[in-house]
């Protein structure tokens, strides 16, 4: 890497959620493209502008799949078995992507929606059953979420915390590898397995079509039970995590400003575009996407040479005032949106319409079942769990 390039800033930045770091607006105006060290000591491009941002994730000489090569600058340790990388990069069966793609779509399940509307409904009756103060992480965010997928891949909704208490482990970020990773990664794995292989053969969700992709006569599209459990184990985990996560940041940010949520209570119609807006406005996605030069590329002033890691702050480009003015004002009547939180390019997220959908409802149902939901806490106060994928506040303490 250029060594006339100063380092700008050690990364990740700040693990607040309610704040966007002061580090990601100054990049952002001084350096859109800055030289940081990740938390594995090593070098990498930091990108925080807009314009930038979609250059790399539009860019296919911009590569995520080769960030798990070997050898290969790190934004932090590898925790996914060596193997189960492997297995990932062969997911080129045209019957498995059409699988998990069905899966992801609210479209091909018409009874989805009226679902979600009644499992909300669910928590929230058992909220207020409890009385307040309450965990709104605990008793609504994460149940919902991985009740969600729960049934996306067609495993017990009982079973959800088995597979949440997973991820307290899997979505770890830290400067080494560590010895409960694995052990961690495989029991989950044998769970899938498991039930993927149960008597009677699962027929709903992802893994009832798993089932009846391997009765396929087409030879191409044989997968072997290892690669659709490893599937079906990543979209449950990043699923999960991620739809959770920023139905957290949402409603802190209603909770910070109730007359928002007084207006979606009172004109329902503007929930679709509410929702846009903060997932513009969030900084649940915490660490940068992160991305493998596969050649020499010139970025703003840098040229990037193949083999360096780059870095999206995906919280900087939402953030840009060059694309949404007065960014730090969360505007529900914003007249152009193109955020990036479900990404872009070849990469932009396949369940960004159910994403949208999960949200639309959750808060929804929240702001009309509990007009007077308010922090029980000060904001500030909120403890964000640190070396975690996600900026994820540890409780969401609420009173109604």
């Amino acid at each position: 890497m250029t060594t006339s390039v100063p380092y700008e800033s050690v990364f990740p930045l700040s693990r607040r959620g309610d704040v966007l770091p002061e580090e990601a607006v100054r990049l952002r105006e001084k350096h859109p493209v800055a030289k940081v060290r990740t938390m594995t000591g090593d070098d990498a491009w930091l990108v925080s502008s807009y314009a930038l941002a979609r250059q790399v994730l539009e860019d296919d000489r911009f590569s995520l799949k080769d960030t798990a090569n070997p050898g290969v600058p790190r934004q932090y340790a590898l925790t996914i078995p060596p193997e189960v990388v492997d297995n990932m990069g062969r997911i080129n069966s045209a019957g498995l992507r059409n699988a998990v793609m069905k899966t992801l779509s609210p479209r091909a399940d018409p009874e989805l929606g009226g679902w979600l509307e009644a499992e909300a409904h669910r928590l929230i009756d058992r909220l207020v059953a409890q009385g307040a103060p309450a965990d709104l992480r605990d008793g609504f965010a994460e149940p919902y979420s991985a009740a969600l997928h729960c049934r996306l891949l067609g495993i017990p909704a009982d079973d959800w915390r088995r597979l949440t208490s997973g991820i307290d482990l899997a979505f770890v970020t830290s400067p080494e590898p560590f010895e409960g990773s694995t052990p961690n990664w495989y029991k989950d794995l044998g769970y899938l397995l498991d039930r993927l292989n149960a008597d009677p053969a699962p027929t709903d969700g992802l893994l009832g079509r798993f089932v009846e992709l391997r009765r396929s006569p087409d030879v191409s599209d044989r997968v072997d039970d290892d690669l659709l459990a490893t599937v079906a184990l990543s979209l449950f985990g990043a699923g999960t995590v991620s739809t959770s996560a920023f139905l957290l940041h949402a409603v802190i940010a209603l909770l910070q400003r109730p007359e928002l949520a007084d207006r979606l209570r009172s004109e329902p119609t503007v929930i679709a575009p509410a929702v846009e807006e903060l997932l513009r406005y969030n900084l649940s996605i915490g660490d940068a996407l992160p991305r493998l030069a596969t050649a020499d590329v010139q970025l703003g002033e840098v040229l990037v040479r193949a083999g360096e890691l780059v870095l999206v702050l995906i919280e900087g480009a939402n953030h840009d005032p060059e694309v949404f003015p007065e960014p730090e004002r969360i505007d529900f009547d914003r007249a152009s949106n193109p955020h990036l939180a479900f990404g872009a390019g070849r990469h932009f997220c396949p369940a960004s319409a159910l994403g949208r959908t999960h949200a639309e409802i959750a808060l929804q149902a929240l702001v009309e079942r509990l007009p007077e939901l308010r922090p029980a806490l000060p904001i500030e106060q909120l403890a964000w769990r640190p070396g975690f994928i996600k900026r994820l506040p540890e409780r969401l303490p609420v009173l109604w």
